[in-house]
């Protein structure tokens, strides 16, 4: 299993890696963040597919083609365990390496959606108040860290569970 959920892992977090790694060098976020979100989520929903094909490749390969709902539980989460923390690590050595301030970045950007949707300046003013206060917390590597493992862990979590729901096999499949 360790084999298994280790392979599948690496393959799932480097799918979101390389595109973490794309859109941070070739997308421009003062414009592109909200696009760059939802692609950013899509890579990462592609990503866990390899969740899915790696609970079927240990029923099928290791497990003699049956698995519990437990089980198939167990290597999923595994799986996304190893993804998220390929995606997470990649993340934090991009964030403190790269001279970025990716919090000033993301707040103006936050920042512009409310003026373009013609918020008042107490609404402004009051989540530029909240995004300087996050950006202090965020320069923790733990915070920065549970931050992060929030963005692409619901996800697997969610592909764990319908997965191991439509995996589980108490018979071997008869050929």
């Amino acid at each position: 299993m360790k084999k298994n959920v280790l392979v599948f892992g690496a393959v799932s977090g480097l799918i979101s890696v390389l595109w973490f790694l794309f859109a941070m060098t070739f997308l421009d976020f003062d414009t592109h963040m909200t696009w760059g979100m939802y692609l950013g989520y899509a890579s990462m929903f592609i990503a866990n597919i390899f969740l899915v094909i790696g609970v079927k490749n240990y029923r099928d390969k290791y497990n003699g083609g049956v698995i519990t709902f437990g089980k198939a539980f167990k290597v999923g989460i595994l799986i996304a365990l190893v993804a998220s923390t390929v995606y997470v690590l990649t993340w934090l050595i991009y964030y403190y390496t790269s001279g970025t301030d990716f919090m000033e970045v993301y707040a103006e950007c936050m920042k512009k959606e409310l003026v373009d949707s013609g918020a008042s300046a107490a609404a402004i003013a009051k989540q530029d108040a909240e995004m300087k206060e996050f950006a202090v917390m965020y320069r923790n590597p733990f915070f920065n860290a549970a931050v992060t493992y929030m963005e692409i862990l619901p996800m697997g979590i969610l592909f764990t569970v319908i997965t191991a729901v439509v995996m589980r096999r108490k018979v071997p499949k008869s050929n």
